[in-house]
C-alpha cells in the first residue's frame, strides 16, 4: 500500500513534469510556426520583413508558461549566459525532468519501501 506522502510526491512529480513538458512543446510549436511564416514572407518579398509585435497569449498558455518559469527558476543561473532561447529552455526542461521527475519519484519510492 502506498503511503499518503508517497502518493502526493508521485502526483506532484507527474503534474510538474506535465507542466514543464507542455510549456516546452508550446514554445517549440510557436517557434517553428513563426519561423515558417518568416521564411515564407522573406521569399515572397525578397527582404527580411519588419519584426511584428508578439501575439497575445491566452490565459491558459500564460499560466502554463508562468508555472514552468517558476518551476525552472532554480536552474536559471546555469543558463544565464546563453543567448539561445532553445538552449535555455532545453536545459531547463532536462534539469526539471531530472529533478522533479526522477528525484520526486525516487523519493516517493524510498518512502514507500520504508513504510
Amino acid at each position: 500500500m502506498l503511503s499518503p506522502l508517497a502518493a502526493v510526491l508521485r502526483l506532484a512529480s507527474f503534474v510538474i513534469c506535465l507542466i514543464v513538458i507542455t510549456s516546452f512543446v508550446l514554445f517549440a510549436v510557436n517557434q517553428t510556426s513563426s519561423a515558417s511564416t518568416h521564411q515564407q514572407e522573406e521569399l515572397q518579398t525578397g527582404a527580411a520583413p519588419a519584426k511584428k509585435a508578439p501575439k497575445h497569449e491566452g490565459t491558459v498558455r500564460k499560466a502554463i508558461d508562468e508555472a514552468s518559469k517558476t518551476l525552472t527558476s532554480p536552474f536559471s543561473s546555469i543558463t544565464a549566459g546563453s543567448s539561445s532561447e532553445w538552449l535555455t529552455r532545453g536545459v531547463n526542461l532536462a534539469l526539471a525532468l531530472l529533478l522533479y521527475g526522477f528525484g520526486l519519484a525516487f523519493l516517493a519510492r524510498v518512502i514507500r519501501v520504508r513504510t
